[in-house]
């Protein structure tokens, strides 16, 4: 099987239903920019090589600019790139592309990923699960044959149906760890109320300030969203930042790093926004029924045979 995906050449050459993934995932993607450019998004390229990583919760790689002997980084998200934008007067921003992450590799993760991240003004994460809903319905509707029930892993996920509500306590609680749960999570399922110290870059619950505004969707066992009312207060984000430099301070390395040029961009005013991130490369795996991400993503990164 590994042979398949160290020469995808003539995996595409002898395999016409790997084709057929890779041109579905091609087609998600133009989907994808339809639905946005329709909605009045307009697309835009943000540094992927970064002085400071920041927009994730995530340990980076790290490189070398000889030119002016900086330590630069590649980016674990464009979030904090993309909200300076809108603090530039722009008010419905998003970028497809790669992200980089320095973490263990499974099933579901490859240290090169693709996301599409978005960002909206004057709106909450409420008008997001709605907004989120339309979206995987219209791109479910374009790659299946207008048919709103997806096959995967022997599942029936019918988009039709009103999304699931749970909650991140009832989940622990139930299952002991949000990974388990993770697989039960078949039909799309909106899940939030998770502790304000996982994403620091959220707004809280005005009727729970230890909870954030946020949610995540779930959909054959996958977590293909992250989304939240985004935290505009460059006085309560300086405070975020400062929690999480104690963190890292303790040894983790994930620990969502200080940016002292994204607080004075706060400074000058972001207005009220929600955003969100999708993970293109798990979507294709839904939409083709496929197990791995290797499946979807051409190239993979492999472990060298000696």
């Amino acid at each position: 099987l590994e042979e398949r995906y160290r020469k995808r050449y003539l995996d595409l050459l002898m395999n016409p239903k790997i084709r057929e993934k890779f041109l579905i995932r091609s087609r998600l993607l133009n989907e994808l920019r339809n639905f946005f450019e329709n909605n009045g998004f307009v697309e835009f390229e943000t540094p992927m090589l970064q002085p400071i990583p920041g927009g994730a919760t995530a340990k980076p790689f790290k490189t070398h600019l000889n030119a002016l002997n900086l330590d630069l980084y590649l980016r674990v998200a464009p979030e904090l790139y993309l909200k300076r934008l809108l603090v530039g007067g722009f008010e419905k921003v998003y970028e497809i592309g790669r992200n980089f992450r320095n973490e263990g590799m499974d099933a579901h993760h490859n240290p090169e990923f693709t996301m599409l991240e978005a960002y909206i003004t004057y709106k909450d994460s409420s008008y997001l699960k709605i907004f989120l809903r339309d979206c995987f319905r219209s791109l479910v509707k374009k790659l299946n044959d207008n048919n709103l029930i997806v096959i995967y892993e022997d599942n029936s996920i019918d988009f039709s149906r009103p999304f699931e509500e749970k909650r991140y306590d009832d989940l622990i609680n139930e299952f002991g760890d949000l990974d388990v749960a993770k697989k039960k999570l078949i039909q799309p399922t909106f899940v939030s109320g998770f502790p304000k110290e996982l994403l620091p870059l959220s707004k809280t619950l005005e009727k729970d300030s230890s909870k954030a505004d946020a949610f995540q969707i779930f959909i054959g066992g996958l977590e293909l969203v992250k989304a939240f009312t985004e935290l505009n207060d460059p006085i309560e984000q300086r405070k975020r930042f400062e929690e999480q430099e104690k963190l890292r301070e303790k040894g983790d390395e994930e620990a969502q790093r200080f940016d002292e040029d994204f607080l004075e961009a706060l400074e000058y005013g972001m207005p009220p926004a929600a955003g969100f991130g999708i993970g293109i490369d798990r979507l294709a795996m839904l939409l083709t029924n496929s197990h791995t991400a290797r499946e979807i993503i051409l190239f993979p990164t492999m472990k060298p045979k000696e």
